[in-house]
């Protein structure tokens, strides 16, 4: 009895704990990533959402990044992240780093978009110019 009284006192510190990386979290980390092709590498930080952090834990990746459609690029990863909780998003624009669900792949936007199946895992942090060049190319993503 004494132990289940405790465990149960323990449990509203522990849910809020875990609040700090709810699926949804849009709030920024401090880790930030470093995704390099064409002799060009942007910067993005990541959000503090298991997906997110399921990927930083992935790195570093040297993989290819191509052109998917007239707003993205993607890259395809060696394995699906974890999508536990994640949870739908609004405020979608240019400058997301996003996991689409379906594929397993990652999604950099450069345009205006909107789809359901993806989570955000964070925003790039200078703009993403690079984003613009056309064609399929080596590329390394890495923790700065």
């Amino acid at each position: 009895m004494l132990g289940l009284a405790l465990t149960a006192g323990a449990m509203p510190r522990l849910a809020t704990a875990q609040e700090g990386s709810s699926p949804a979290s849009q709030k920024p980390t401090d880790v930030r990533i470093g995704i390099s092709f064409c002799n060009l590498t942007l910067t993005a930080t990541l959000y503090d959402n298991p997906s997110a952090l399921d990927l930083a834990s992935m790195l570093p990746l040297d993989l290819k990044i191509e052109d998917y459609g007239k707003n993205e690029k993607i890259v395809h990863l060696p394995r699906k992240l974890t999508e536990e909780g994640s949870a739908p998003f609004g405020n979608e624009q240019p400058g997301d780093l996003c996991y689409f669900k379906p594929w397993g792949n990652l999604a950099l936007f450069y345009g205006d978009y909107r789809w359901d199946g993806l989570i955000r895992l964070g925003r790039f942090d200078n703009g993403f110019e690079p984003l613009l060049i056309r064609g399929e190319f080596p590329v390394r993503i890495e923790r700065i």
